[in-house]
Protein backbone atom coordinates (compact mmCIF):
# COMPACT_ATOMS: atom_id res chain seq x y z
CA UNK A 1 0.00 0.00 0.00
CA UNK A 2 3.08 2.18 0.71
CA UNK A 3 4.13 1.80 -2.93
CA UNK A 4 1.10 2.43 -4.19
CA UNK A 5 1.12 6.21 -2.07
CA UNK A 6 4.35 6.64 -3.15
CA UNK A 7 3.37 6.10 -6.88
CA UNK A 8 0.49 8.01 -6.70
CA UNK A 9 2.08 10.85 -5.19
CA UNK A 10 4.55 10.68 -7.87
CA UNK A 11 2.22 10.77 -10.65
CA UNK A 12 0.01 13.76 -9.04
CA UNK A 13 3.17 15.67 -8.94
CA UNK A 14 3.96 15.10 -12.63
CA UNK A 15 0.44 15.57 -13.69
CA UNK A 16 0.42 19.17 -12.00
CA UNK A 17 3.46 19.95 -13.92
CA UNK A 18 2.75 18.62 -16.85
CA UNK A 19 -0.24 20.67 -17.27
CA UNK A 20 1.45 23.82 -16.33
CA UNK A 21 3.52 23.30 -19.42
CA UNK A 22 0.91 22.19 -22.22
CA UNK A 23 0.40 26.26 -21.90
CA UNK A 24 3.36 26.06 -24.21
CA UNK A 25 2.92 25.63 -27.96
CA UNK A 26 4.36 22.24 -29.10
CA UNK A 27 7.50 22.40 -31.45
CA UNK A 28 8.98 20.35 -34.11
CA UNK A 29 10.90 17.72 -32.28
CA UNK A 30 11.36 14.29 -31.07
CA UNK A 31 11.15 13.14 -27.52
CA UNK A 32 12.71 9.74 -26.75
CA UNK A 33 12.24 8.25 -23.67
CA UNK A 34 14.99 5.53 -23.20
CA UNK A 35 15.33 2.45 -20.59
CA UNK A 36 17.90 0.74 -23.54
CA UNK A 37 19.91 2.12 -26.01
CA UNK A 38 19.85 0.37 -29.42
CA UNK A 39 16.76 1.26 -30.99
CA UNK A 40 16.84 4.75 -30.24
CA UNK A 41 20.47 5.06 -31.16
CA UNK A 42 19.64 3.55 -34.96
CA UNK A 43 16.55 5.65 -35.40
CA UNK A 44 18.66 8.59 -34.06
CA UNK A 45 21.65 8.33 -36.06
CA UNK A 46 19.59 7.85 -39.27
CA UNK A 47 17.76 10.89 -38.54
CA UNK A 48 20.69 12.84 -38.05
CA UNK A 49 21.41 11.41 -41.42
CA UNK A 50 18.47 13.38 -43.40
CA UNK A 51 18.85 17.17 -43.83
CA UNK A 52 15.81 18.06 -42.33
CA UNK A 53 16.87 19.33 -38.89
CA UNK A 54 15.18 18.15 -36.25
CA UNK A 55 15.12 18.70 -32.43
CA UNK A 56 15.77 16.11 -30.36
CA UNK A 57 15.50 15.41 -26.32
CA UNK A 58 16.65 12.17 -24.50
CA UNK A 59 14.76 11.84 -21.98
CA UNK A 60 16.43 8.58 -19.69
CA UNK A 61 15.99 6.02 -16.95
CA UNK A 62 19.15 4.97 -15.66
CA UNK A 63 22.70 6.33 -16.11
CA UNK A 64 23.73 3.84 -18.60
CA UNK A 65 21.24 5.58 -20.86
CA UNK A 66 22.09 8.69 -19.94
CA UNK A 67 25.79 8.49 -20.06
CA UNK A 68 25.22 6.33 -23.33
CA UNK A 69 23.17 9.43 -25.00
CA UNK A 70 25.36 12.54 -23.33
CA UNK A 71 27.91 11.20 -26.47
CA UNK A 72 25.27 12.56 -28.72
CA UNK A 73 25.35 15.88 -27.56
CA UNK A 74 21.57 16.45 -27.31
CA UNK A 75 19.93 17.27 -24.51
CA UNK A 76 19.65 14.26 -21.98
CA UNK A 77 17.53 14.62 -18.71
CA UNK A 78 17.08 11.77 -16.22
CA UNK A 79 13.45 10.35 -15.85
CA UNK A 80 11.69 8.60 -12.84
CA UNK A 81 13.66 10.66 -10.27
CA UNK A 82 12.34 12.88 -7.38
CA UNK A 83 14.73 15.69 -8.72
CA UNK A 84 12.31 18.38 -9.41
CA UNK A 85 14.39 20.20 -11.97
CA UNK A 86 14.68 17.13 -13.87
CA UNK A 87 10.81 16.33 -13.62
CA UNK A 88 10.08 20.00 -14.68
CA UNK A 89 12.14 19.71 -17.84
CA UNK A 90 11.66 16.56 -18.68
CA UNK A 91 7.50 17.24 -17.99
CA UNK A 92 8.21 20.37 -20.36
CA UNK A 93 9.81 18.74 -23.61
CA UNK A 94 7.07 15.70 -23.06
CA UNK A 95 4.19 18.61 -23.14
CA UNK A 96 5.89 20.52 -26.07
CA UNK A 97 7.30 17.34 -28.46
CA UNK A 98 5.03 16.50 -31.77
CA UNK A 99 6.66 13.37 -31.82
CA UNK A 100 7.47 10.76 -28.46
CA UNK A 101 9.55 7.58 -28.69
CA UNK A 102 9.24 4.94 -26.00
CA UNK A 103 10.81 1.68 -25.68
CA UNK A 104 9.25 0.10 -22.42
CA UNK A 105 6.69 0.59 -19.82
CA UNK A 106 6.78 4.47 -18.06
CA UNK A 107 4.22 4.96 -15.41
CA UNK A 108 4.45 8.40 -15.95
CA UNK A 109 2.48 8.46 -18.97
CA UNK A 110 -0.64 7.27 -16.72
CA UNK A 111 -0.56 11.23 -15.92
CA UNK A 112 0.44 12.72 -19.03
CA UNK A 113 -2.73 13.78 -21.17
CA UNK A 114 -0.98 14.31 -24.81
CA UNK A 115 -2.63 17.47 -27.14
CA UNK A 116 -4.61 15.58 -29.57
CA UNK A 117 -2.04 15.91 -32.72
CA UNK A 118 0.86 14.66 -30.70
CA UNK A 119 2.11 10.89 -31.51
CA UNK A 120 2.92 8.77 -28.87
CA UNK A 121 5.46 5.71 -30.35
CA UNK A 122 6.07 2.08 -28.73
CA UNK A 123 9.50 0.55 -30.55
CA UNK A 124 9.65 -2.17 -27.75
CA UNK A 125 13.02 -3.44 -26.62
CA UNK A 126 12.71 -6.78 -27.91
CA UNK A 127 11.97 -8.22 -31.46
CA UNK A 128 10.01 -11.46 -29.87
CA UNK A 129 9.09 -13.11 -26.41
CA UNK A 130 9.44 -15.94 -24.70
CA UNK A 131 8.53 -14.36 -21.48
CA UNK A 132 5.08 -13.11 -20.68
CA UNK A 133 4.76 -9.31 -20.00
CA UNK A 134 2.18 -6.56 -19.89
CA UNK A 135 -1.52 -7.78 -18.76
CA UNK A 136 0.10 -10.97 -19.20
CA UNK A 137 1.85 -10.84 -16.59
CA UNK A 138 1.25 -13.34 -13.97
CA UNK A 139 2.05 -10.57 -11.01
CA UNK A 140 -0.74 -8.39 -12.56
CA UNK A 141 -3.35 -10.66 -10.82
CA UNK A 142 -1.59 -9.79 -7.36
CA UNK A 143 -1.19 -6.03 -8.04
CA UNK A 144 -4.26 -3.47 -6.59
CA UNK A 145 -7.67 -2.70 -8.76
CA UNK A 146 -6.21 0.70 -8.95
CA UNK A 147 -2.79 -0.37 -10.26
CA UNK A 148 -4.13 -2.93 -12.94
CA UNK A 149 -6.22 0.28 -14.03
CA UNK A 150 -2.76 2.67 -14.01
CA UNK A 151 -1.62 -0.21 -16.23
CA UNK A 152 -4.11 0.20 -19.04
CA UNK A 153 -4.05 3.80 -18.58
CA UNK A 154 -0.05 3.44 -19.71
CA UNK A 155 -1.04 0.99 -22.20
CA UNK A 156 -4.17 3.40 -23.91
CA UNK A 157 -0.54 6.41 -24.49
CA UNK A 158 0.92 4.05 -26.94
CA UNK A 159 -0.74 5.56 -30.31
CA UNK A 160 1.56 3.34 -32.50
CA UNK A 161 3.77 0.14 -31.59
CA UNK A 162 6.47 -0.61 -34.64
CA UNK A 163 6.69 -4.69 -34.93
CA UNK A 164 8.82 -6.84 -36.85
CA UNK A 165 6.29 -9.92 -37.29
CA UNK A 166 2.33 -10.16 -37.20
CA UNK A 167 3.40 -13.12 -33.94
CA UNK A 168 4.77 -10.08 -32.08
CA UNK A 169 1.48 -8.07 -33.21
CA UNK A 170 -0.72 -10.70 -31.98
CA UNK A 171 1.24 -10.88 -28.02
CA UNK A 172 1.21 -6.98 -27.78
CA UNK A 173 -2.09 -6.94 -28.57
CA UNK A 174 -2.96 -9.62 -25.98
CA UNK A 175 -0.30 -7.84 -23.23
CA UNK A 176 -1.48 -4.22 -24.19
CA UNK A 177 -5.57 -4.43 -24.86
CA UNK A 178 -5.26 -2.71 -27.72
CA UNK A 179 -6.55 -3.52 -31.25
CA UNK A 180 -4.77 -3.74 -34.83
CA UNK A 181 -4.80 -0.28 -35.41
CA UNK A 182 -2.38 0.82 -33.29
CA UNK A 183 0.55 -1.27 -35.40
CA UNK A 184 2.87 -0.10 -38.12
CA UNK A 185 4.85 -2.99 -39.52
CA UNK A 186 8.08 -1.08 -40.09
CA UNK A 187 10.58 -3.97 -38.73
CA UNK A 188 12.72 -3.41 -35.65
CA UNK A 189 15.42 -0.74 -36.29
CA UNK A 190 18.43 -1.89 -34.40
CA UNK A 191 18.39 -5.23 -36.73
CA UNK A 192 19.43 -3.61 -39.38
CA UNK A 193 22.82 -3.61 -38.42
CA UNK A 194 22.57 -7.84 -39.40
CA UNK A 195 22.14 -6.70 -43.05
CA UNK A 196 25.09 -4.39 -42.74
CA UNK A 197 28.37 -6.55 -44.25
CA UNK A 198 30.19 -3.65 -43.33
CA UNK A 199 29.80 -3.93 -40.11
CA UNK A 200 29.72 -7.21 -39.44
CA UNK A 201 33.42 -7.20 -41.32
CA UNK A 202 34.17 -4.33 -38.14
CA UNK A 203 33.03 -6.39 -35.65
CA UNK A 204 35.04 -9.51 -36.66
CA UNK A 205 38.38 -7.03 -37.00
CA UNK A 206 37.67 -5.23 -33.83
CA UNK A 207 36.90 -8.66 -31.80
CA UNK A 208 39.65 -10.60 -33.53
CA UNK A 209 41.65 -10.41 -30.58
CA UNK A 210 38.76 -12.36 -28.06
CA UNK A 211 39.21 -15.66 -30.28
CA UNK A 212 42.54 -16.36 -30.74
CA UNK A 213 41.78 -18.44 -33.58
CA UNK A 214 39.63 -20.61 -31.72
CA UNK A 215 35.02 -20.34 -32.24
CA UNK A 216 33.52 -18.19 -30.16
CA UNK A 217 30.61 -19.27 -27.39
CA UNK A 218 27.90 -16.62 -26.05
CA UNK A 219 26.69 -17.47 -22.84
CA UNK A 220 23.92 -15.03 -22.03
CA UNK A 221 21.39 -15.76 -19.34
CA UNK A 222 18.30 -14.04 -18.79
CA UNK A 223 17.88 -12.25 -15.62
CA UNK A 224 16.44 -13.76 -12.66
CA UNK A 225 14.34 -12.09 -9.92
CA UNK A 226 15.85 -11.97 -7.13
CA UNK A 227 19.87 -12.27 -9.24
CA UNK A 228 21.35 -15.78 -9.22
CA UNK A 229 24.18 -16.03 -6.52
CA UNK A 230 25.73 -19.06 -8.74
CA UNK A 231 25.93 -19.86 -12.46
CA UNK A 232 24.39 -22.89 -13.34
CA UNK A 233 26.46 -23.70 -16.44
CA UNK A 234 29.79 -25.29 -14.72
CA UNK A 235 32.40 -23.33 -16.34
CA UNK A 236 35.38 -26.07 -15.17
CA UNK A 237 33.60 -29.14 -17.26
CA UNK A 238 33.53 -26.40 -20.46
CA UNK A 239 36.66 -25.48 -19.89
CA UNK A 240 37.60 -29.26 -20.19
CA UNK A 241 35.88 -30.89 -22.68
CA UNK A 242 36.03 -27.65 -24.88
CA UNK A 243 38.80 -25.02 -24.32
CA UNK A 244 40.75 -26.79 -27.09
CA UNK A 245 38.07 -25.31 -29.60
CA UNK A 246 36.45 -22.43 -27.91
CA UNK A 247 36.42 -19.57 -25.97
CA UNK A 248 33.66 -18.69 -23.68
CA UNK A 249 31.39 -15.53 -23.58
CA UNK A 250 29.91 -15.13 -20.50
CA UNK A 251 27.73 -12.21 -20.38
CA UNK A 252 25.17 -11.20 -17.37
CA UNK A 253 23.17 -8.86 -16.27
CA UNK A 254 24.68 -5.32 -14.20
CA UNK A 255 22.71 -6.49 -11.56
CA UNK A 256 23.87 -10.30 -11.49
CA UNK A 257 27.73 -9.28 -12.37
CA UNK A 258 28.12 -8.25 -8.81
CA UNK A 259 27.30 -12.28 -7.56
CA UNK A 260 29.86 -13.68 -9.83
CA UNK A 261 33.46 -14.24 -8.74
CA UNK A 262 35.42 -11.74 -11.17
CA UNK A 263 38.96 -14.02 -10.85
CA UNK A 264 36.64 -16.24 -13.39
CA UNK A 265 38.22 -13.88 -15.79
CA UNK A 266 41.69 -14.38 -14.88
CA UNK A 267 40.80 -17.95 -17.54
CA UNK A 268 42.07 -17.27 -21.40
CA UNK A 269 38.92 -19.49 -21.59
CA UNK A 270 36.26 -17.15 -20.18
CA UNK A 271 36.03 -13.94 -21.58
CA UNK A 272 33.62 -11.39 -19.80
CA UNK A 273 31.05 -10.37 -22.43
CA UNK A 274 29.13 -7.73 -19.67
CA UNK A 275 31.87 -5.03 -20.62
CA UNK A 276 30.18 -4.50 -24.30
CA UNK A 277 27.51 -2.12 -23.72
CA UNK A 278 25.96 -3.60 -27.63
CA UNK A 279 25.11 -7.01 -27.14
CA UNK A 280 24.65 -7.19 -31.08
CA UNK A 281 28.43 -6.52 -31.94
CA UNK A 282 28.88 -9.55 -29.73
CA UNK A 283 26.48 -11.58 -31.74
CA UNK A 284 28.05 -10.57 -34.60
CA UNK A 285 31.61 -12.69 -34.04
CA UNK A 286 29.03 -15.14 -32.14
CA UNK A 287 29.77 -18.80 -33.34
CA UNK A 288 27.15 -20.26 -31.03
CA UNK A 289 24.73 -18.52 -28.50
CA UNK A 290 23.69 -20.05 -25.56
CA UNK A 291 20.33 -18.82 -23.51
CA UNK A 292 17.00 -19.62 -22.03
CA UNK A 293 14.49 -17.28 -22.00
CA UNK A 294 16.06 -14.32 -23.24
CA UNK A 295 14.92 -12.28 -26.31
CA UNK A 296 18.18 -12.27 -28.19
CA UNK A 297 17.56 -15.55 -29.95
CA UNK A 298 15.02 -13.35 -32.48
CA UNK A 299 17.65 -11.09 -33.58
CA UNK A 300 20.67 -13.70 -33.43
CA UNK A 301 18.67 -16.34 -35.55
CA UNK A 302 19.15 -13.79 -38.67
CA UNK A 303 22.63 -15.09 -38.58
CA UNK A 304 21.42 -18.49 -39.45
CA UNK A 305 23.69 -19.63 -36.90
CA UNK A 306 23.14 -22.43 -34.25
CA UNK A 307 21.71 -21.63 -30.42
CA UNK A 308 21.26 -24.03 -28.09
CA UNK A 309 18.98 -23.21 -25.12
CA UNK A 310 19.64 -24.15 -21.39
CA UNK A 311 16.69 -23.66 -19.17
CA UNK A 312 18.15 -24.94 -16.03
CA UNK A 313 15.03 -24.24 -14.43
CA UNK A 314 12.18 -24.48 -16.78
CA UNK A 315 9.81 -25.32 -14.02
CA UNK A 316 10.44 -22.74 -11.41
CA UNK A 317 10.88 -19.68 -13.87
CA UNK A 318 7.63 -20.63 -15.80
CA UNK A 319 5.82 -20.46 -12.54
CA UNK A 320 7.19 -17.50 -11.03
CA UNK A 321 7.97 -15.51 -13.92
CA UNK A 322 5.71 -16.60 -16.86
CA UNK A 323 6.14 -17.97 -20.26
CA UNK A 324 4.67 -17.99 -23.55
CA UNK A 325 2.62 -21.91 -23.60
CA UNK A 326 4.60 -23.24 -26.16
CA UNK A 327 8.23 -22.34 -24.97
CA UNK A 328 9.77 -25.57 -25.60
CA UNK A 329 8.16 -25.94 -29.41
CA UNK A 330 9.24 -22.29 -29.67
CA UNK A 331 12.99 -22.44 -29.43
CA UNK A 332 14.93 -22.80 -32.23
CA UNK A 333 17.85 -24.91 -31.20
CA UNK A 334 18.28 -28.25 -28.89
CA UNK A 335 17.54 -28.03 -25.34
CA UNK A 336 19.97 -29.02 -22.40
CA UNK A 337 18.93 -29.69 -19.09
CA UNK A 338 22.72 -30.13 -18.13
CA UNK A 339 26.08 -28.60 -18.49
CA UNK A 340 27.26 -32.22 -19.69
CA UNK A 341 24.29 -32.54 -22.11
CA UNK A 342 25.31 -28.76 -22.92
CA UNK A 343 28.71 -30.09 -24.36
CA UNK A 344 27.92 -32.94 -26.16
CA UNK A 345 25.15 -31.01 -28.08
CA UNK A 346 28.27 -28.32 -29.06
CA UNK A 347 30.84 -31.26 -30.31
CA UNK A 348 28.47 -33.36 -32.25
CA UNK A 349 26.87 -30.08 -33.96
CA UNK A 350 23.12 -31.42 -34.81
CA UNK A 351 21.77 -28.47 -35.65
CA UNK A 352 18.36 -27.77 -37.41
CA UNK A 353 19.75 -24.78 -39.88
CA UNK A 354 16.36 -24.80 -41.65
CA UNK A 355 14.23 -24.61 -38.44
CA UNK A 356 16.05 -21.44 -36.97
CA UNK A 357 15.86 -19.77 -40.40
CA UNK A 358 12.18 -20.28 -40.41
CA UNK A 359 12.07 -19.04 -36.72
CA UNK A 360 13.74 -15.74 -38.13
CA UNK A 361 11.13 -15.74 -41.42
CA UNK A 362 8.52 -15.87 -38.56
CA UNK A 363 10.00 -13.06 -36.23
CA UNK A 364 11.49 -10.78 -38.35
CA UNK A 365 8.80 -10.64 -40.72
CA UNK A 366 8.92 -7.15 -41.61
CA UNK A 367 12.83 -6.62 -40.50
CA UNK A 368 14.84 -6.51 -43.59
CA UNK A 369 17.63 -3.83 -43.29
CA UNK A 370 15.53 -0.95 -43.75
CA UNK A 371 13.92 -0.40 -41.10
CA UNK A 372 15.74 3.02 -39.18
CA UNK A 373 14.91 4.47 -42.30
CA UNK A 374 11.05 3.56 -42.46
CA UNK A 375 10.72 4.59 -38.99
CA UNK A 376 12.30 8.10 -39.98
CA UNK A 377 9.91 8.65 -42.43
CA UNK A 378 7.23 8.02 -40.33
CA UNK A 379 8.27 9.99 -37.62
CA UNK A 380 8.96 12.83 -39.92
CA UNK A 381 5.07 12.13 -41.70
CA UNK A 382 3.95 12.72 -38.12
CA UNK A 383 6.12 15.74 -37.53
CA UNK A 384 4.94 17.42 -40.58
CA UNK A 385 0.82 17.33 -39.42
Amino acid sequence: MSKELLIDGYLFLFKVLFNVCKFFPLKKKVVFVCSYTDNSQFVYDELTRREEKTEVVFLCRGKAACDHFAETGERVVPIETMRVGAMVRSAYHLATAKVIVIDNYFGFLAAAAFKKTVVCIQLWHACGAFKTFGLEDHSVALRTARARKRFLNVYRHFDKIVVGSDAMQEIFKQSFGLDESHFIHLGIPRTDLFFDLNREKQAEKSLHWLSSGKKLLLYAPTFRDPPMHQLALNLAVMKKELASDYVLILRLHPLEQKEVDRNIFRDPFIIDGSKWEDVNELLLVTDLLITDYSSIPFEFALLKRPMIFFPYDLHHYEKSRGLRENYTEMVPGPIASSTQELVQMIKKQRFDAQKTAQFSAYWNQYSKGQSSRLVVDYLFDCLSK
